[in-house]
């Protein structure tokens, strides 16, 4: 059984240039919390643009740029927490930002290799994509859907806080894991 409805077709070649839908769009993280439970998160403001060339995808290209004090988790100590100099240090580094650097594709799969900047530090990630399918919505925009995930260690970009725990193990996980829902507008 299929979690959703199946994606839809509207376009035979997805090469173009698209803008990221910020409003139809998640861009999330999951931790580990007290090594018991999943804390997800995401990010509400933020912009970026795409490239897609289907017959050479490493003519492909991403730019995404978040708000790092739009973090949101559903309880506003911890997002308070998450915007302070213990984790993302929102106020002297406002921005995290993805450039990619390289796209490979497999039929539907895409790897896309880039820049991750967090916090002033940069490391490359890779992100793997399944392209969802195509639309065009009621308004005249014709949509693509991709969605990815990959698994971060978050002291790699000195978000390291913790706290260790008495029956072992620590409060937060090193190892995070990053989402991505992304529905992109075609420019004209």
């Amino acid at each position: 059984m299929t979690e959703f409805d199946a994606g839809t077709t509207a376009l035979d070649d997805i090469t173009g240039d698209y803008t990221i839908d910020p409003v139809h769009s998640r861009l999330g993280f999951v931790a580990r919390h007290a090594m018991v439970t999943k804390v997800r998160g995401q990010f509400g403001t933020f912009e970026g643009t795409a490239h897609v060339d289907t017959a050479n995808p490493a003519a492909s290209h991403v730019a995404i740029t978040i708000a790092a004090d739009s973090v949101e988790t559903g309880s506003a100590d911890r997002d308070g927490h998450l915007r302070s100099n213990d984790f993302f240090g929102a106020e002297e580094n406002p921005e995290i930002r993805f450039v990619s650097t390289s796209v490979e594709r497999d039929g539907s799969e895409w790897a896309i290799t880039g820049d991750l900047t967090i916090k002033g530090t940069t490391h490359s990630v890779t992100i793997r994509f399944e392209e969802v399918g195509t639309a065009q919505d009621p308004f005249g925009n014709v949509r693509l859907g991709f969605e990815g995930s990959t698994t971060v260690n978050r002291s790699d970009w000195g978000l390291s806080f913790n706290a260790k725990l008495d029956t072992g193990g620590v409060l937060v996980s090193e190892k995070i894991k990053l989402e991505f829902d992304i529905s992109a507008i075609r420019n004209a």
